[in-house]
């Protein structure tokens, strides 16, 4: 049976090219690992890979949900772990390929020891303003404050949650699972490139979503549903325009915010896959192309 391979590293540095080369190379099928691609009708947001080259390698966890339905990170470990064995019966190896954290480090080591969710106590939390949130979370847990996304409602409320319900730090719980995470019984790799090629390679993302329609998408998401779906509406890029279609600000203010959102995020995941896993690090120079990346990792998982 083979090995699964990993795939990972910060926004934009080029993951899903490669595990698209990859995976035609030594016959593979990619496994995404993405919070946001789960859900139907987030595509330009999201960078979904497109029919086409949906049709010509299988993708798994892509237009799983849609608006009204919940998905978290239980749900992906149910459904990885289904995808992986489901491509390794076909004598297909599957290729995890994504930046969202916290999905991989619950399908490498399980959820953690954080209690389910309290209903009265998840109602009082969300009636509160985000600044008193912030600080009880500062000074009841500041390591979790000083890596958490402050715009991000949602996890803010499950950290507080977290502390009031144990009496312990939301960090601390989370450091339950391996200082580490250990390999993935195949390789797994983290993709790089230099602070002013992802700034630039961000930069046209973000230019191409917006001219590509992210406007219209997400004006039409909104009658699907995407306002009420509070974890959809933490992704960059629909968030802001929301805001934008609100009048909150112009495009022009709106393209420039999900650009700096987008670095900034960049820059979480960065020190997140180099604190907590265990990869094989790819530096993709100016001259290196996806058909070279791809190549030196097929090569090396040929020998395993």
């Amino acid at each position: 049976m083979t090995a699964p391979i990993l795939i990972a590293g910060p926004t934009a540095t080029g993951k899903s090219a490669v595990a698209l080369a990859l995976a035609a190379r030594i016959g593979g099928e990619v496994v995404s690992v993405d919070s946001m691609q789960v859900y139907r009708g987030l595509d330009l947001g999201t960078a979904k890979p497109s029919p086409e080259e949906r049709a010509r390698i299988p993708h798994h966890l892509v237009d799983v949900v849609g608006l009204a339905e919940v998905f978290d990170a239980a749900k992906f470990v149910v459904l990885a772990t289904g995808s992986v064995r489901d491509i390794q019966t076909r004598g297909r190896t599957p290729i995890l390929c994504g930046g969202t954290g916290m999905y991989l480090n619950a399908w490498l080591n399980g959820l953690g020891s954080a209690p389910p969710p309290d209903v009265a106590l998840r109602a009082e939390l969300e009636a509160k303003p985000l600044p008193e949130l912030l600080d009880e979370l500062a000074r009841t847990d500041p390591v979790t404050f000083d890596e958490i996304d402050l715009e991000n409602r949602r996890r803010i409320v499950r950290a507080v949650e977290v502390v009031r319900l144990t009496g312990r730090p939301f960090s601390q719980q989370r450091a339950a699972w391996p200082e580490r995470a250990p390999a993935l019984a195949g390789r797994s790799f983290g993709l790089l490139r230099d602070r002013d090629a992802l700034r630039r390679r961000i930069d046209a993302r973000v230019d191409a979503m917006f001219s590509g329609g992210l406007i219209d998408e997400t004006r039409a998401l909104l009658t699907q549903g995407l306002g009420e779906n509070r974890t959809a509406m933490q992704a960059i890029g629909y968030r802001q325009v929301v805001d934008h279609l609100r009048g909150e600000r112009s495009r022009l203010e709106t393209i420039d915010l999900v650009k700096t959102k987008t670095r900034q995020f960049a820059k979480r995941q960065l020190t997140w896959f180099r604190g907590q896993l265990d990869l094989e690090w790819i530096e993709i120079g100016s001259g290196g192309s996806v058909d070279d990346i791809a190549g030196r990792i097929a090569d090396v998982v040929g020998g395993r």
